[in-house]
């Protein structure tokens, strides 16, 4: 019986070489092939901002959260007035106030409803105020501008620079203004008048 068996199963080999050396995968037996992993997670950690200087601006969005009462508790958009609205107290000038500041204020507002509440302003995305980089960098685009920030650190975002880049030629764009920055005489410590404070909006070009 045993030589029997053995006699079908090479006969079968002979007939089909290939299903021998290659057997079917489990997959092809119909088993679950493991699922792909998902794509990578961004970091959506909110911006890190001085509470007691960051000038709130239009289109940000602020992170209120008032001690026990999730009523109020939330993401709050600054409208385009400058304003917020929260129940009850309806709305409140947010754009031009520190979060300390505003939250002195909510605090005020909320003591006719809450007794002694508690409240703390955050930034939770900031929209108002950004640069931009164009030209010969590793990473050319929009960056947000939480502090004050001048132009050679600001270059420091773009991951360096093309190999071709004219780094004495670079030029700030500050309204109807071009202003020239040299950045290797700032490099080696020359002429640092020229390294200013960005200001909101305005466009570093790399040649």
């Amino acid at each position: 019986m045993r030589n029997g068996i053995l006699i079908v199963l090479s006969i079968l080999c002979a007939l089909n070489p290939v299903w021998a050396q290659n057997p079917p995968t489990a997959a092809a037996r119909g088993a679950q092939a493991p699922a792909p992993e998902g794509p990578a997670k961004l970091d959506t950690a909110p911006p890190v901002v001085d509470p007691k200087t960051y000038s709130i601006g239009v289109g940000d969005i602020l992170n209120i959260r008032v001690w026990r009462e999730n009523d109020f508790t939330g993401p709050y958009p600054v409208r385009p007035d400058g304003k917020i609205t929260m129940p009850l107290v309806g709305d409140v000038q947010a754009a031009g106030l520190t979060p300390d500041r505003l939250s002195e204020q909510l605090k005020q507002a909320l003591s006719e409803f809450i007794n002694s509440p508690d409240v703390t302003v955050s930034l939770q995305q900031v929209n108002s105020k950004k640069f931009f980089i164009t030209g010969e960098v590793a990473r050319p685009g929009e960056y947000v501008l939480l502090q004050p920030t001048r132009v050679f650190d600001a270059l420091s975002n773009a991951s360096g620079f093309r190999d071709f880049a004219s780094k004495k030629k670079i030029v700030i764009v500050r309204g109807a203004e071009r202003i020239r920055f040299n950045y290797l005489d700032v490099l080696k410590g020359k002429n640092l008048e020229q390294n200013i404070f960005l200001e909101n909006g305005e466009t570093i070009i790399v040649p």
